[in-house]
């Protein structure tokens, strides 16, 4: 049985400023959004993305998520110049051995989000 598709969802007390983050820094669009349920469906060409508060089916205190929200685009570049100054950095761009230029920053939660393009 194949997946259709996998849309992360990322867990927050700072529900309107993750959706400002990703709108108004990472130019994703707000599809919709719950303030009642404290839930958001954000994307950004093929890229989907829900946001939510906490609910009672799990403690949170803090994200927790130790891996990262790979997003592959075509103009890395351009990103990391319009990003790079206005964002927490984890590593700048590079072309690494294995094809790929990209970077890698932390959204306002700490979640880290990697933009790579493979180079011909």
């Amino acid at each position: 049985m194949p997946f259709k598709s996998l849309t992360p969802l990322l867990r927050t007390n700072a529900f309107a400023e993750t959706i400002d983050f990703y709108t108004q820094v990472l130019d994703f669009v707000c599809q919709s959004r719950n303030d009642d349920w404290g839930w958001a469906s954000l994307s950004s060409g093929a890229v989907e993305i829900m946001i939510a508060t906490p609910n009672a089916h799990m403690p949170f205190a803090a994200p927790a998520f130790t891996g990262s929200l790979y997003i592959v685009t075509d103009e890395v570049d351009e990103l990391w110049n319009r990003l790079k100054d206005q964002v927490n950095v984890v590593y700048p761009i590079e072309t690494f051995e294995w094809n790929m230029r990209e970077f890698a920053i932390y959204d306002n939660n700490g979640y880290m989000l990697q933009f790579g393009q493979e180079m011909d």
